[in-house]
């Protein structure tokens, strides 16, 4: 019974965050924490309406951070409500272009300056790269990415793609891993507190001297340490 309220009440407030924040971000389009601040509202007012506690060790790797690619892993929907307590600072996101269909959700998200990109289209990987990389070096921004490039569905972690490794590599910018504890599907909504899901940030992987070549080496070092991080945090649930 609580669940069939719960997830009502979610959507309300899911379209009301978009349409307030979409209004405000009118007036500072394009600011390079109108992410952050986006996702750290739909992530308080989304946590206090499921019942969802969030604990998050490794926020000091966070502070004062530089433009960085940060790396996590991709469950499910959900994840806009998990993950967005620990975006930080001038964080921006690489999205779909069909993002933009979503009612109230698309503006608030084009806004909030992430970059778009047209996944259909395989010809735009270079513009793609070029574009973040400009964002990473010139724009003082770190790109938020999901490495697996698709959801896991709660299996803990898939294969990573290269391009976040190689966007790092090419901006010259540390990797910083963000662990996320397999929730999909464990979390019992009908339940006053539906669940507690764990996050780590990990201590950032520097890229000095490396090139293109080391991408292949980075990505598997990357996925090493998350891989064994995320086994930890699931073995403790």
């Amino acid at each position: 019974m609580l669940y069939l309220i719960r997830i009502p009440v979610a959507l309300i407030a899911f379209i009301g965050v978009s349409i307030v924040g979409a209004f405000f971000f009118l007036f500072r389009p394009f600011n390079p924490d109108n992410t952050r601040l986006a996702a750290r509202s739909f992530s308080w007012l989304g946590t206090k309406i499921l019942g969802i506690k969030i604990n998050i060790q490794g926020t000091e790797f966070c502070k004062g951070m530089p433009p960085s690619v940060v790396v996590a892993n991709h469950q499910d929907n959900l994840d806009l409500v998990i993950c967005g307590a620990v975006i930080p600072e001038r964080t921006v996101s690489v999205g779909k272009r069909s993002l933009l269909l979503l009612p109230g959700f698309g503006l608030i998200y084009w806004l909030a300056g992430n970059v778009l990109i047209d996944r259909s289209n395989q010809k735009n990987s270079t513009s793609t790269l070029n574009v973040t990389t400009e964002a990473l070096t010139k724009g003082n921004r770190s790109i938020w990415m999901f490495a697996e490039g698709t959801r896991n569905n709660g299996d803990n972690i898939l294969p990573f793609k290269k391009g976040a490794f190689r966007m790092a590599i090419e901006a010259g910018v540390p990797i910083v891993p963000i662990c996320i504890q397999s929730y999909s599907g464990k979390l019992s909504f009908n339940k006053l507190n539906s669940g507690t899901v764990n996050i780590e940030v990990l201590e950032p992987i520097p890229t000095t001297g490396m090139t293109l070549d080391d991408s292949s080496q980075l990505l598997d070092e990357c996925w090493q340490k998350m891989k064994g991080t995320l086994d930890r945090l699931d073995q403790a649930n």
